[in-house]
């Protein structure tokens, strides 16, 4: 298979509980379940792409443990090329502790295991120019900057959803080179001040995502926005990579910002309408939702 996006960041294995309430400080909550899934930004939308019918390909790693291998398999059954994917010897794979309360809303523990392993002298260049466009993830500054860099020189357009610890790390490098950035309303807010949003290539797309209130998409021909729809949320964890995920899908056909908008919305929506981070629909079912609501 050759893979037309490369997703590239983190690999995880999930534990999601879900419980009354999140707890605050010295408070306690009661777990309803406990299950157990593949996990991590990168992951889920090399998955979710896959579901999508778009060939996809993963930069990531894991340990050599069970964890690992189990998250391996999880890939590997969803159709993504696991080329990229390093396996790190006598190693732990990360675990994120999802906390998902009656609303769908999440709160993520974790550690840091094995999942920023992989090094800019560890890439596969070659593999990276083949393919139609790059989707970035949180993950070492120097790593992603490095794949920006050979995506950038080969006209391979770049996305980038820098995640939570956006904030805290150091992504100037991969930021100039992005085409497509993802960021929540609440990371848009936090980033404003300092032009991380604003600044860069001239043609970049921004899209910020908010959740059950839609999204919206800032291109330098004009704003564009959807309400998203109206969906009883279940588990919000994985939403936004499939959003991202049902974005990058449709502009790949090329198909206008509005329709991918609402594409991306109506991937989001399923998903958190489902327990587990690797619920993204099939292009089908995503095809049907639509059409019900036309």
């Amino acid at each position: 298979m050759v893979p037309t996006v490369l997703t590239a960041g983190h690999v995880n294995w999930d534990v999601t509980l879900r419980v009354d309430r999140l707890p605050e400080a010295d408070g306690e909550a009661t777990i309803h379940s406990q299950r157990q899934s593949g996990g991590g930004s990168a992951a889920n939308v090399a998955a979710a792409l896959s579901r999508l019918e778009v060939e996809t390909g993963l930069i990531g790693s894991v340990g050599d443990d069970d964890n690992g291998l189990l998250a391996r398999r999880e890939l590997e059954d969803a159709g993504v090329s696991l080329a990229g994917l390093h396996v790190i010897e006598d190693a732990e794979t990360s675990v994120k502790y999802l906390l998902v309360d009656d609303c769908g809303e999440v709160s993520v523990l974790g550690n840091d295991g094995s999942n920023e392993a992989v090094r800019p002298a560890d890439l596969d260049r070659s593999r990276i120019r083949s393919v139609d466009h790059v989707h970035l993830t949180s993950q070492r500054p120097e790593t992603a900057a490095a794949i920006a860099s050979v995506a950038a020189e080969a006209d391979v357009t770049v996305s980038f959803d820098p995640g939570r610890r956006f904030g805290d790390r150091e992504y100037s490098e991969t930021l100039a080179a992005t085409d497509v950035l993802f960021v929540t309303a609440r990371e848009a807010a936090t980033l404003a001040d300092d032009g991380a949003i604003s600044g860069g290539s001239n043609d970049r797309i921004v899209v910020i995502t908010s959740g059950d209130d839609g999204a919206e998409v800032r291109t330098p021909n004009g704003t564009y926005t959807h309400s998203g729809f109206d969906i009883d949320a279940v588990d919000t964890a994985g939403a936004g990579d499939a959003f991202a995920a049902g974005f990058i899908a449709t502009r790949l056909e090329g198909r206008g910002i509005e329709d991918a908008l609402e594409y991306a919305n109506a991937c989001g929506a399923l998903t958190a309408g489902q327990e587990g981070a690797r619920s993204a629909p099939t292009a089908a079912v995503v095809e049907r939702f639509l059409t019900d609501r036309s």
